[in-house]
């Protein structure tokens, strides 16, 4: 465990921030007495010292000046504010990890010193439930170790992977964007089945964990989807009546090209 003798600073503390603050302290990687968070929101930093045993404060150079890795989870609107007031107080010695939505290693970068070591992620909502999807982008400066931190730190909420930067936009419309895309599916799902008779509830349980156990036989089992979805499906039963009617309404197609219209929209917003 690379963090265990790390002390971890987070910037930030709203939905993302708070999770992984969560996920870090329910995994053991990284003892809470070495979590140094800040946020201007004195009333939710207080639970979290509180329930979890972390160090808060209101002043992010507090959190600066304590840690070894710096995670800015905070808006992409207000993050080059953040940096000009922290700046001072970044050494070489310091990594710096940011999760904010659409802003490039290089508009990090301008904002710090030339030797900084930078990564940039993006992981998804599903870091409140340690289920997140995340994509990895180390910087020029950043080194393996560095890199085998961060992996670390987001594999704690869910499953991380590296990737290059020119792909981060379709991280985004993949996996970024990918849980809304799948709220509406488990809904139908529900939705169906009470036409069919069942109550809300249980309808809602059965498609909502349908959902989960697919997801997970697919990470399980490395097989292609296409072989799991055979398993499941039997010559003239009641499977391949409702895959035919999914396909003549063009769901496979629908679900790609959300993927990438959200792509080409991240692009957008960061021209």
């Amino acid at each position: 465990m690379k963090l265990k003798n790390k002390k971890l600073g987070i910037i930030g503390t709203g939905k993302m921030g708070s999770s992984l603050i969560k996920g870090l302290c329910n995994s053991g990687i990284i003892l809470p007495s070495n979590i140094y968070a800040s946020d201007v929101y004195d009333v939710a930093l207080e639970k979290m010292r509180t329930e979890l045993g972390i160090n808060v404060s209101s002043d992010n150079n507090y959190t600066v000046n304590n840690a070894d890795i710096i995670i800015l989870a905070v808006k992409p609107q207000i993050i080059k504010r953040v940096l000009k007031s922290i700046k001072d107080n970044i050494t070489s010695e310091k990594l710096i990890i940011s999760i904010a939505a659409g802003v490039s290693l290089q508009d990090i970068a301008k904002e710090l010193a030339p030797e900084t070591r930078i990564i940039r992620v993006m992981p998804n909502i599903a870091a409140t439930v340690s289920e997140a999807a995340s994509a990895v982008c180390p910087g020029q400066n950043a080194s393996m170790e560095d890199t085998e931190i961060t992996l670390e730190i987001f594999g704690s909420v869910g499953s991380a992977i590296i990737v290059q930067e020119k792909l981060m936009d379709a991280v985004t419309g993949l996996s970024g964007s990918g849980p809304a895309y799948i709220f509406p599916v488990i809904e139908a799902m529900a939705d169906g089945g009470v036409y069919e008779g069942l109550d809300r509830e249980s309808a809602l349980l059965l498609a909502a964990q349908t959902v989960l156990g697919a997801a997970k036989m697919v990470i399980k089992y490395h097989e292609h989807p296409g072989q799991l979805k055979d398993m499941v499906t039997s010559p003239g039963g009641t499977t391949i009546r409702g895959l035919r009617e999914l396909e003549e309404r063009g769901v496979r197609a629908a679900f790609m090209n959300a993927v990438i219209a959200s792509a080409n929209r991240s692009r957008e917003l960061g021209e």
